[in-house]
C-alpha cells in the first residue's frame, strides 16, 4: 500500500468503473484514507531523520499536520477527481508524479520549518 501506483490498483478494484461518480468515490477514499496517514507518517519521519527528539516531533507534528491537510486538500482532490475519470490507470501515476514536483516541494518546505 505504501507504492502509489499500488494504491491506484487497490482504488480500481474496491470501485471498479470510470463514471463521475466512481472517480469521485476514488477521490474521496484516497483523499478521507491515504492522504492523511501518508502526511501522518511523513512529517514525523522527516523530524525523526533531522533528529528531533519525539518530543520536539510530536510537538512540530501538532503544529504542521493541520496546514499541511489543509493545504493538500486545496489541491489534490481536483488533481485526483480529474485523475480518476479522464486518466486511464496505467497514466494516473504518471500525473500525480507531475504534480507532485510541486507538492512534494511544499512539503519538503513544511517539514524544514523549525
Amino acid at each position: 500500500f505504501c507504492h502509489v501506483g499500488g494504491w491506484y490498483k487497490v482504488l480500481d478494484r474496491f470501485i471498479p468503473g470510470t463514471t463521475k461518480v466512481d472517480a469521485l468515490k476514488k477521490m474521496l477514499l484516497d483523499q478521507g484514507g491515504f492522504a492523511p496517514c501518508f502526511l501522518g507518517c511523513f512529517l514525523p519521519l522527516v523530524g525523526a531523520l533531522n533528529g528531533l527528539s519525539a518530543q520536539d516531533n510530536w510537538a512540530k507534528l501538532q503544529r504542521d499536520y493541520p496546514d499541511a491537510l489543509i493545504t493538500n486538500y486545496y489541491l489534490w482532490p481536483a488533481v485526483q477527481l480529474a485523475n480518476f475519470y479522464l486518466v486511464p490507470l496505467h497514466y494516473r501515476l504518471a500525473v500525480v508524479q507531475c504534480v507532485a514536483v510541486i507538492w512534494n516541494s511544499y512539503l519538503s518546505w513544511k517539514a524544514h520549518q523549525l
